[in-house]
């Protein structure tokens, strides 16, 4: 008995009827909606409904800016658009969405999402869509951060590259979920997540889901971590560990600086002294080409500070903070245990640093006073990923760029993400990748391109189609 299958989709109410039509009797039968006609990647992004969401999650980015105490974001305000996107299809309203809004902190959600596969039929995760963004000062942008503005391809505003884009690109992938009902063999789960952009404050967002057992079920199947760039897979990242060195030595007037202790001179040839002992200890690692690593361990300076005073004024301390990324293959807690034995090398013998000039000197014998340095370390620090590169997960994904692109060309590098090294560690398949744009990853004038979140839908139904067949 010959049939053929045609289908009217009504966009608007989301509301999908198949309906064969049989040869032999010519009577139409309605199909439940759960049954969909064609493979999932087959869909393509709904860019009016994307840009519409990116707009309302970038209209939000100014109470969404992470660096306490002076920024502390309220990541409910982008939570309430994603909501919005999905509750239509939930199981509340009759859809086949299971959502959960998730707060450890008031104003400071997370969002769980499930589209059900069969029972038993195995699970998979994109998880890390991250609903904070990292400052910005509209003094120094061209177009205003807060608020989307489109130019062609380009899509404007704080967040749109790292990580808003990615919020609604996942909010869309699962309102397509919701709206067509594809019958799939795996469950497939969405996790957005408060908290990404400052690992000083914990008890948010990712660490706590995982602390209390929420994202144990993900674990049988490969876990998409969603925060990268550039559109290809991010094989791997660095550790960071922050740090902070301050050189203490005597307040002088600047005329007479053979009487004074410089700390700033100080500190400035301790830290010099200390990444020449980094390189050292920590070089290029063999593993790093096989991951195409852009870069090596580092140690740098970021920021450098004193108490104040006059210019005439040799302060009596000054400090620098900066940070070491580290690639996966060394042990973070093996870099802090150098670091430390550095300045304690340092402050047993300090004539060993250079000085500078004829007056500088980091010892006054006569006063009996010397220079002195102290490192301290920021609470929070995180390891660095490498990913399993023979698992299932990393094959889909390869396999999944390839139709998409053309190709599949991974790329590592030391920015780090939270948490995805603990997840690895208890077995969880981590993969991760991005679309947004890594050259303007925390900068100013951050954008991202349509196209390459039309490309990423892609790819991502394409992942959720090869886990079904």
């Amino acid at each position: 008995l010959q049939t053929t299958l045609k289908a009217d989709w009504d966009i608007g109410f989301g509301l999908q009827t198949a309906i064969y039509f049989c040869t032999a009797a010519h009577l139409p039968y309605s199909l439940p909606c759960s049954i969909i006609i064609m493979s999932l990647k087959d869909s393509s992004l709904d860019e009016e409904k994307f840009v519409a969401l990116l707009g309302k999650l970038v209209g939000e980015a100014k109470h969404l800016q992470n660096n306490p105490p002076e920024n502390i974001p309220v990541e409910d305000r982008a939570a309430r658009h994603v909501l919005d996107v999905l509750q239509p299809y939930s199981e509340e309203n009759g859809g086949p969405l299971r959502i959960q809004h998730v707060s450890y902190v008031e104003g400071r959600g997370n969002i769980i999402v499930e589209y059900p596969g069969e029972p038993g039929g195995g699970i998979m995760s994109f998880v890390g869509a991250h609903m904070d963004v990292v400052t910005a000062n509209p003094e120094t942008w061209s177009w205003d951060p807060f608020s989307l503005s489109v130019e062609g391809d380009q899509l404007r505003g704080r967040g749109t590259t790292d990580c808003l884009g990615h919020v609604a690109l996942l909010a869309e992938l699962f309102r397509t979920l919701g709206q067509t009902r594809p019958k799939l063999k795996r469950t497939v789960v969405g996790v957005w997540i408060a908290n990404e952009e400052n690992s000083k404050i914990l008890g948010i967002g990712v660490d706590e889901l995982v602390k209390r057992g929420l994202l144990k079920h993900l674990l049988p199947g490969p876990l998409y971590w969603i925060d990268t760039a550039d559109s290809q897979p991010c094989i791997g990242t660095g550790g960071v560990l922050a740090w902070q060195l301050t050189a203490y030595g005597k307040m002088f007037h600047s005329g007479l600086p053979h009487k004074s202790v410089n700390p700033v001179e100080l500190v400035m040839e301790a830290l010099s002294d200390m990444q020449a002992r980094f390189y050292r200890d920590f070089p290029p690692h063999p593993d790093e080409a096989k991951y195409s690593f852009a870069t090596p361990s580092t140690m740098k300076p970021t920021q450098l500070s004193y108490p104040g005073g006059s210019i005439n004024q040799i302060p009596g301390e000054a400090t620098i903070c900066g940070d070491c990324r580290i690639t996966p293959f060394y042990d973070i807690k093996q870099v802090m245990s150098k670091l430390q034995s550095y300045v304690e090398d340092l402050n047993s013998n300090l004539k060993q640093l250079p000085t500078r000039g004829p007056c500088s000197k980091y010892e006054l014998p006569e006063e009996d006073l010397r220079g002195r340095l102290e490192l301290k370390f920021f609470d929070s620090y995180s390891p660095g990923l490498a990913c399993n590169l023979d698992s299932e997960g990393y094959h889909a994904m390869c396999s999944a760029f390839t139709q998409v692109y053309g190709q599949c060309k991974p790329f590592a590098i030391t920015g780090s993400l939270p948490c995805i090294k603990e997840l690895q560690d208890e077995g969880f398949d981590v993969q991760t990748l991005g679309f947004g744009k890594l050259s303007t990853y925390h900068a100013v004038n951050e954008y991202a391109l349509l196209s390459d979140f039309k490309k990423g839908f892609q790819v991502l139904t394409t992942l959720v189609d090869q886990f079904n067949k």
